[in-house]
């Protein structure tokens, strides 16, 4: 059974983050290349960068599950995976301009996790990009250091 929680994210540059809460982490400035524009996923120590269609307030779901869950692709537009490490068992969730201090915690056991991003209506955008109804789903499970990887690619992406 997965812990659970919602948040609407000021996705501020297409992208919102997930990161420990030592604020000596979460420099993504090096980590947005072009292969992971590409991929919607930007990776630093500590800190994953998440990349959005639209950068306006998105609706993000995070699930903290005990073990690997059961994901069907099929359902997904996009879907890619990484690794976090979290040594302060609390997870920092915000956009990239939030105010920090402010920003949503999850407390979590410290270690590494992996996690599976799923990105779900990303053709729904308005023709200006500011209207739509793309998701976020990030599943987070007890794991090992990997590499980055798009596990199904959205179309024209």
């Amino acid at each position: 059974m997965a812990r659970t929680f919602q948040y609407q994210i000021f996705a501020d540059y297409h992208q919102f983050y997930l990161q420990d809460d030592d604020r000596s982490f979460g420099d993504l400035s090096e980590a947005w290349t072009q292969e992971a524009t590409d991929r919607l996923l930007a990776v630093a120590p500590h800190v994953i960068g998440v990349g959005t269609v639209r950068n306006m307030s998105v609706p993000v779901l995070v699930a903290v599950h005990d073990s690997p869950p059961q994901m069907d692709a099929g359902k997904w537009d996009h879907m890619v995976k990484a690794s976090l490490r979290i040594d302060t068992g609390r997870m920092v969730i915000a956009g990239c301009t939030d105010y920090f201090p402010d920003a949503a915690r999850i407390e979590v056991r410290p270690g590494v996790y992996e996690a599976i991003i799923c990105y779900e209506n990303l053709a729904s955008l308005s023709a200006d990009g500011l209207e739509g109804n793309d998701h976020y789903h990030v599943h987070l499970y007890p794991g090992y250091e990997i590499e980055p990887a798009v596990i199904k690619r959205r179309n024209g992406g």
